[in-house]
């Protein structure tokens, strides 16, 4: 058994499940909101992508950013529409209306596309990979890793470098006192979620080309997040990283010993990095 491949096939695989939790932590992170139906808009947004494709005969490179502004769209509409009215000190209300809009997805994909298993063709990349001494990394896994770095440069250059990420962390300190300087939070919620769906539609592409997928697996992806997020800390993007990337080596050690115990072994990371640290790797200061 190769070791090194193994545990670097873990790391790659652990920017997939970056990607997942990179939207959810940016979400939490500003406006304290657990979001139940995340995984079922990344399920959504691949099915958007293979729609492109299949109609359209793009390339999914090019379908993901088309879709991009689509997705956008949706997460800007729905916030400023639906979850800003479901905000407040009770956080029962969003994890009502977000549970519901992930039955409505699944139900909405199911009649749209059945239960039948899709994949996005990316063609020669699928199979194509590098060799490096004993190890040989996949071309897809290495461009979904390289994605979840540059998608968190991008969301910690938005965040602490911008105008933008000022109001951010502005309405994520106190939006009552921000409110009164002007700032529009309904407005901020709204981008942000915007934004978050533009990460979750970077992660449907990697999702959809790598695997297939179908209209009920959004749950599980929402675990995979929850969990990453979790173990780096809540609102820090860099342990979002980090989190990803424990699951995906311990999945894949776990999976290498035994091919029935790659999941759980994930969930047991997730528990024993929390025993030692309760609030994460890397939390960020929340009251």
């Amino acid at each position: 058994m190769n070791w090194l491949d193994t545990i670097i096939q873990g790391i790659l695989l652990g920017g997939l499940y970056a990607l997942f939790a990179a939207g959810l932590s940016l979400v939490f992170g500003i406006m304290r909101l657990v979001n139940l139906a995340h995984g079922d808009l990344i399920v959504l947004a691949a099915f958007l992508i293979l729609l492109l494709v299949s109609a359209l005969g793009l390339n999914p490179f090019i379908a993901a950013a088309v879709a991009l502004p689509v997705m956008f769209a949706l997460g800007w509409a729905l916030q400023f529409l639906v979850l800003n009215r479901t905000l407040g000190n009770d956080i029962l209300p969003p994890l009502l209306v977000t549970f519901g809009l992930s039955v409505v997805i699944q139900n909405g994909l199911l009649e749209g596309f059945s239960a039948d298993s899709r994949r996005i063709s990316a063609g020669a990349l699928e199979t194509a990979s590098l060799k490096i001494g004993p190890v040989s990394i996949g071309t897809m896994p290495l461009l979904t890793f390289l994605s979840a770095v540059g998608v968190i440069i991008a969301l910690n250059l938005v965040f602490y470098r911008t105008s933008l990420g000022r109001a951010f962390r502005a309405t994520s300190d106190d939006s009552a006192t921000a409110g009164l300087m002007g700032i529009r939070t309904e407005r901020i919620f709204a981008t942000a979620t915007g934004l978050a769906m533009m990460v979750v539609t970077i992660a449907a592409l990697y999702l959809g080309t790598r695997a297939n997928f179908d209209p009920t697996m959004g749950p599980a992806r929402l675990i995979y997040a929850f969990e990453a997020v979790i173990l780096g800390g809540l609102g820090s993007f860099w342990g979002t990283l980090a989190g990803g990337i424990i699951i995906g080596v311990a999945q894949t050690v776990g999976a290498a010993i035994n091919p029935e115990w790659q999941i759980l072994a994930g969930h047991i990371a997730f528990l024993l990095v929390l025993i030692v640290r309760p609030r994460g790797l890397f939390p960020r200061a929340v009251d």
